[in-house]
């Protein structure tokens, strides 16, 4: 399930968006919600500088992680995280047996770099579904442009590649961001599950793509909406991949 939903500065409004998502589920659901979806997310970053913000935050990070257990499905869910000293932006993974692990966007955009702290590790997570381990990989949002971090991701095992976003920039040409997508699946032989945020001004649908660069389902709709399929992970492949050619020498 890709949740495309309203992201604003209010946790508490935010929460009860996911919440009303979370409740559609079935057990085993894969269910993405986009960048900065716990938080809040925009282009000013200035709420951030109320501290009291992160232990709301990460209160609303552990009802979420409740909310997974409850209807036993994995959550990948974008958030600004108070750690170290410092914010980051992420994504939390929360799975059906308590199960806590985030990605932390390596490649941050322009006005982040002065309030957020950049991650250093791109590797996947193995979750464990009724029909087997399934290798994930994630990225948010400009790291869309850096196609060598998703190769990065598929050379350590990702299967799917998770994709959260609040892409809502209107000097981007229209559909540059889409064609990135199906790109990414298409080139890294891989399914692809990208949600954005619901917002009048996007410029990135939310999608889920085959490793053939097929779009299984999208939304262009910038209100709310939720996508639902089922995908075969033995579809992906190495096929060309493995025909990639040493350029050292070249």
């Amino acid at each position: 399930m890709v949740a495309q939903i309203p992201v604003g500065w209010a946790v508490e409004d935010n929460l009860q968006r996911i919440r009303e998502v979370l409740t559609q589920t079935q057990a085993d659901d894969l269910i993405l919600f986009p960048e900065g979806a716990l938080s809040g997310y925009g282009t000013d970053l200035t709420p951030l500088e109320d501290r009291s913000r992160a232990e709301v935050v990460d209160q609303a990070a552990g009802y979420v992680a409740d909310l997974a257990r409850r209807y036993g499905v994995h959550v990948f869910c974008g958030s600004l995280i108070w750690e170290q000293g410092a914010w980051w932006n992420a994504a939390l993974y929360f799975g059906p047996n308590a199960e806590r692990w985030d990605y932390r966007k390596v490649n941050l955009a322009v006005n982040e770099r002065d309030r957020l702290h950049p991650g250093n590790r791109l590797a996947p997570l193995s979750i464990s579904t009724r029909a087997g381990t399934v290798t994930v990989g994630v990225q948010i949002c400009r790291e869309i442009r850096f196609p060598e971090q998703w190769r990065r991701l598929v050379d350590a095992g990702a299967e799917v590649l998770v994709y959260l976003t609040h892409a809502a920039n209107p000097t981007e040409p229209p559909g540059v961001w889409r064609s990135h997508l199906i790109s990414r699946a298409a080139e890294n032989q891989r399914f692809v599950l990208a949600c954005n945020a619901a917002e009048p001004l996007q410029h990135c649908p939310s999608m889920i793509i085959s490793p053939r660069g097929e779009v299984l389902a999208e939304t262009i709709s910038t209100g709310p909406e939720v996508l639902r399929t089922t995908i075969e992970v033995n579809q992906t492949s190495n096929w060309y991949l493995g025909q990639r050619r040493d350029l050292s020498h070249l």
